[in-house]
């Protein structure tokens, strides 16, 4: 999948990487830890740059002013080149069994490459070139859902990585739906009030993931009009890191 913010200059501003508070509800076991994933420590998915973090408090304020039985999950934050990597081939098997394409059979490459293809709209490529980072990897990422006000997730008409245009934020919108239903107005209510709090203190939604949004990236610097990205990718949790 072409992305043309990847092009998008990158001026990194050198902002510390800090650990996401307590306050937040979080999916726990972090489902890329319980998978593997190879994270220096298991709390590394819960770090984000200072000011995103900053954000994020004032997101969730913004959410319970909207909705005050709703609130913020943390799904996932800051994510290492070397964690997408195995996310993203993990990504490609799933896809493959779910079309049912045992992964070397050499007879469907062309239905393994179709596959593929799917899973680059919704995973970045897991670049080590400093100019084009996957946007998790640079601290201004963040994949966010909403729960009650016990946290208990609610269902927003797609999981968090489901691939397929289900997971685009107006999927459920009445102008995209043949038939409209409680449940549907219901998904697309959660997904826009997720999306107004985030956007309001200035985050900005991937356009086909309901669950993504991002702050300081190429993406957000590209879509919003900025002349240069100020995050760039972090290899590791700087020891200064601490609670915001």
């Amino acid at each position: 999948m072409d992305r043309p913010w990847t092009k998008w200059p990158i001026n990194e501003c050198g902002e510390n990487l800090v650990k996401i508070p307590v306050s937040f509800f979080r999916l726990q076991p972090h489902p890329y830890v319980a998978l593997g994933a190879p994270y220096q420590r298991i709390d590394a998915p819960y770090f984000l740059r200072k000011d995103v973090v900053r954000r994020l408090l004032a997101a969730q304020d913004e959410l319970q002013r909207i909705d005050p039985e709703t609130s913020l999950v943390i799904f996932d934050g800051w994510r290492p080149i070397n964690v997408q990597a195995f996310m993203v081939e993990h990504a490609i098997n799933q896809e493959c069994e779910s079309r049912g394409i045992a992964p070397l059979d050499p007879t469907k490459r062309f239905e393994r490459k179709k596959a593929i293809e799917s899973v680059k709209r919704f995973w970045a490529a897991p670049s080590f070139d400093p100019m084009t980072p996957p946007p998790h990897s640079t601290g201004g990422a963040v994949d966010i859902t909403i729960s009650d006000v016990n946290g208990r997730p609610l269902d927003m008409g797609s999981e968090i990585d489901q691939i397929g245009a289900i997971s685009e934020p107006d999927y459920f919108s009445d102008l995209r739906q043949k038939i409209v239903t409680n449940k549907t107005r219901l998904f697309n209510y959660r997904r826009r009030i997720l999306a107004i709090a985030m956007s309001k203190v200035g985050f900005l939604q991937h356009p086909n993931e309901w669950w993504h949004f991002s702050y300081g990236d190429q993406m957000w610097a590209f879509i919003c009009n900025e002349r240069e990205a100020i995050y760039g990718a972090l290899s590791s949790i700087d020891n200064k890191s601490r609670t915001a």
